[in-house]
């Protein structure tokens, strides 16, 4: 398992490749365009709450694996506020009547975001925690590198306005890289685990197929944040 465990570091390599994160690191682009993106991202931040309740979460636990990944699924209960926080701080809270909010949550321009979402509750639904495990642990790797690079951009945005942004600045990453007691224990029982050259393989290719998807929604936003205009829209806030 030890493995597999590698070979998510790789593919993270290869995430913090990706366009976004060189537009986010661009410091002659306005901080709160870098972060213009948030709205694009609003189905799966707050599907994700879902994903760990009804996917993830299983009880009573069948094993060791499962209680971790139980533990886990409460750490990122209340991250959804920190953003719905950070939408209103980031003056991205424009007011939209029902339906079109309605459209542009289920929009053409959202449609990776929203994929996301359903594909990660396939992959997990119904399997076994080692699985289950193998999606989180591939998860918890992109959200290294994107709130790394969020939190950068949050610091600089928060030395302008004095404002603390809970959700893409450092709290968020804080907790991220302190997950869980679990993550250390997590490690350690996985790569005690051995695994079959089929059960290697399936492995690997669920790890693909996660940071594939997550691909799609990095393109996804960095395209959204492009075609936003944040000084006007400051100014009419």
């Amino acid at each position: 398992m030890k493995e597999v465990l590698n070979f998510i570091q790789n593919k993270k390599q290869d995430f913090a490749q990706l366009p976004l994160f060189e537009f986010m690191k661009d410091s002659k682009i306005d901080p709160r365009q870098r972060l213009s993106f948030a709205p694009c991202g609003a189905h799966f931040v707050m599907s994700f709450a879902d994903l760990n309740k009804y996917i993830f979460r299983e009880y009573p636990p069948c094993n060791q694996l499962q209680e971790l990944i139980n533990e886990h699924t409460y750490e990122d209960d209340h991250h959804l506020v920190w953003f719905l926080e950070d939408l209103e701080k980031l003056g991205f809270a424009h007011s939209l009547s029902f339906p079109d909010a309605l459209r542009f949550l289920w929009g053409e321009q959202t449609k990776h975001t929203r994929q996301l979402s359903y594909r990660l509750a396939g992959y997990a639904l119904q399997s076994d925690p080692l699985r289950k495990l193998v999606v989180i642990e591939t998860i918890e790797a992109m959200g290294n590198v994107f709130f790394s690079c969020t939190t950068q951009v949050a610091l600089e945005l928060q030395e302008i306005t004095q404002i603390e942004y809970r959700y893409f600045g450092s709290v968020h990453l804080n907790v991220e890289n302190g997950h869980t007691t679990g993550k250390t224990r997590a490690d350690k029982l996985l790569e005690d685990i051995q695994l079959t050259e089929e059960s290697r393989q399936e492995a690997f290719e669920l790890v693909e197929k996660v940071f594939q998807v997550f691909t799609e929604l990095a393109n996804e936003l960095l395209e959204y944040a492009k075609t936003q205009k944040i000084s006007q829209q400051i100014k009419a806030s």
